[in-house]
């Protein structure tokens, strides 16, 4: 299915248009219109191709400082009529938010930055036909190993658009692919990989593929090992998963404001090692591009963690209207990237006396919040390292950490940045990693 972009100017003008249709003292209408389609396959084959287009729409209304909103999917001028009328009838029976100052400004969807080019023709023309043969790629590099390769290939195109009744008007048309599969290999190997991009041509299919089948090759027949705090040598998709749930437990601004993160009290002040930078940029090319936020706010970049500093929060406007300050365009998601270093992953295994190489994390959630603790399970390639060196596969283990205290022992960082999912993360090896359990398989 090949996507028809509508373009800024017939989007726009539907927004100035339903705006007027609004009594309240302040509206913002936002309006996404996007394709997506999807290639699952399981047991080598696929079974299943999904492709629908959409558009969708959100109001905000606020009548003094009551504030309501109202999502659907619409069609046409009688959808958006409807949803403004639903959104006002839910403000007019609100409590007043005695928090709420104002909708953003006009002055604050402005950029001075140069946006990359947020889409890709490749990704919004690609057809089931298309998916289908990079589909066969993988399953072809699983067969080498006598694997069943299992995953799906997804491919958005949208265009997102905000206006508001203070003069914001943003505009943004994207696009985004990402491949995952899971490799399982006789005798209970299994291999994971996963890549994303906004343009599908830079996917390296035949790598992925491989990827997962040597990890699953290699994950044959596993071990148990005693828990216990280990070394620990992390894949970039684990890496991915504890910067993800370091930023979101500890450096939204509302959060900080209510006392509900961990860095209150903190900001200025080292928490982590002094090797670890972590910053927020939607505007970098090398990520799923977001130039501006839910509320039409142009993306600052955030130096979150500056050399273990906890630096700087994450703001949207209700929250920065309520410390006097300006939104950083973080209404919704983020894309945090972490500082490389210079190693590798030879350099990080060879350095390991005795501990474990995780792939991935699984079933990860929060185990206790003021301590930025996670606790979840690996999964798909965990393996035991002795002497330096890669020497069985084990079986996967239930683990209990607090990420402040991972992050304040980090010993080696990886030189390489793999995009996993918005997250731009690399390899890194942590002095200890607690492991409370061991699972079955």
């Amino acid at each position: 299915m090949s996507f028809r972009w509508m373009g800024e100017d017939k989007i726009l003008t539907a927004l100035e248009k339903t705006l007027t249709f609004s009594p309240a003292d302040q509206t913002e209408v936002t309006l996404s219109v996007g394709s997506w389609a999807l290639t699952r396959f399981a047991n080598s084959y696929i079974h299943q191709n999904m492709a629908s287009e959409s558009i969708s729409a959100r109001v905000r209304v606020v009548f003094g400082k009551k504030v309501a909103a109202a999502y659907a999917d619409v069609a046409g001028e009688d959808g958006l009529k409807d949803l403004i009328s639903r959104a006002v009838e839910m403000a007019r029976h609100q409590d007043d938010n005695p928090d709420f100052v104002s909708l953003p400004e006009a002055s604050d969807a402005q950029t001075t930055r140069q946006v990359p080019k947020t889409y890709s023709d490749a990704t919004a023309e690609c057809t089931a036909e298309h998916r289908a043969s990079l589909v066969r790629a993988v399953i072809a590099e699983s067969d080498r190993v006598s694997g069943s390769a299992a995953g799906s290939l997804a491919t958005w195109a949208f265009e997102h658009a905000v206006a508001n009744s203070l003069g914001i008007r943003s505009y943004y048309r994207s696009t985004a692919a990402r491949l995952t599969t899971v490799i399982t290999c006789p005798e209970g190997g299994f291999g994971y990989a996963s890549a994303s991009s906004v343009d599908l041509d830079n996917i390296d299919v035949h790598a992925v593929g491989r990827e997962a089948s040597e990890t699953a090759r290699a994950s044959a027949n596993p071990v148990e090992v005693e828990p216990g705090e280990y070394e620990c040598v992390l894949s970039p998709y684990a890496v991915a998963e504890v910067i993800n749930y370091f930023v979101h437990l500890g450096f939204w601004a509302r959060a900080f404001q209510e006392g509900r993160s961990f860095v209150c009290g903190r900001i200025g002040e080292p928490i982590v090692g002094s090797n670890i930078s972590i910053w927020d940029d939607g505007l970098d090319p090398r990520t799923l591009l977001r130039p501006f936020d839910a509320e039409g706010v142009a993306k600052k970049l955030v130096r979150i963690v500056d050399g273990g500093i906890a630096s700087e929060l994450l703001y949207d406007s209700y929250a920065a209207h309520r410390e006097r300050k300006k939104s950083t365009g973080h209404a919704g998601s983020t894309n945090p990237i972490m500082s490389p270093g210079d190693a590798t992953m030879d350099q990080m295994i060879a350095t390991t006396e005795r501990g474990l190489f995780v792939t991935r994390f699984h079933y990860t959630n929060v185990a206790h919040l003021m301590s930025a603790s996670i606790t979840g399970m690996t999964r798909d390639g965990t393996f035991l390292i002795e002497d330096g060196r890669i020497t069985k596969p084990v079986k996967n283990m239930r683990f209990m950490q607090s990420l402040i205290e991972a992050l304040a022992n980090v010993e080696m960082i990886g030189r390489n940045l793999k995009l996993v999912n918005s997250t731009l993360a690399p390899a890194m090896k942590v002095k200890k990693w607690r492991f409370v359990s061991a699972t079955e398989f």
